[in-house]
């Protein structure tokens, strides 16, 4: 993958996991988005989703790790989170590793999906009857979504916010959520090929800019209102995702 080892590729990833990882200090998600939104620019979806991999990972984790019910959460959403994986794993195989023009239209999509959602805030709510039979489905789309974009929050994001969690269980269950996405696009990016040792090494050093972002951004969250970000960060991830579905079906 030389492009992603080359100068302005990855002065372009620097700002944008940096810039990523502020966004998810200061609300908790994005950082996937972001990255991957700014990343098309100069480099090919699928190099672009394998530079993700650590830095998500870890990021993932991180939030995973300070919530206070890990079982409890694990057991209730081991359906839609098996159905994750295969999603994503069978979703890559069928891909075969081809991203191209239709991968960037499915991003800009996959954006735009997240700004509407965001902006809206609408309020959702799922019974423990749906929620057995539709946690599944909302695995499964989020897994294509996840193999075709590198994008994990869609479906799966407003499905857990729909389910009652309070603030740090539904934190959480993000971050595990996301968590299981990122090894799955993981494997799915070394079978075919995408994600080998030079990569995963420059992923790794793209998780510097990305810990500082968090940093900062936590430091930004308890002094700027929080509403008023998010509103501002769903417009610009608007404004990006119909940028890249028109630059792509031009």
């Amino acid at each position: 993958m030389p492009l992603a080892l080359e100068p302005l590729p990855l002065a372009v990833a620097a700002f944008a996991f940096f810039l990523a990882g502020f966004v998810k200090g200061v609300v908790g998600l994005g950082l996937p988005p972001v990255a991957m939104g700014l990343l098309s620019f100069v480099m090919a979806p699928a190099q672009a989703a394998a530079l993700l991999v650590v830095p998500a990972f870890v990021t993932n984790v991180w939030q995973l790790a300070a919530g206070p019910r890990f079982g409890a959460m694990a057991r209730r959403l081991w359906p839609m989170l098996a159905a994750s994986i295969v999603g994503t794993l069978g979703a890559a195989a069928y891909l075969h590793g081809s991203f191209g023009g239709e991968a960037i239209v499915a991003l800009g999509f996959a954006l735009i999906a997240s700004a509407i959602l965001g902006l809206a805030a609408p309020r959702l709510g799922v019974s423990p009857g749906t929620e057995r039979w539709l946690a599944p489905l909302a695995g499964a789309a989020t897994g294509l979504v996840t193999a075709a974009t590198g994008v994990s929050s869609i479906p799966a994001a407003p499905f857990l916010g729909a389910l009652g969690f309070d603030r740090e269980d539904l934190i959480q269950a993000l971050g595990l959520s996301f968590t299981v996405s990122t090894v799955a696009l993981a494997v799915a990016l070394a079978g075919s090929g995408i994600l080998g040792f030079g990569v995963a090494g420059v992923s790794t050093l793209a998780l510097v800019p990305a810990l500082l972002g968090m940093r900062l951004g936590g430091w930004v969250r308890g002094r700027v209102s929080e509403p008023v970000f998010r509103r501002c960060f769903f417009i610009g991830l608007l404004g990006l995702g119909l940028h890249l579905a028109g630059r792509a079906l031009i």
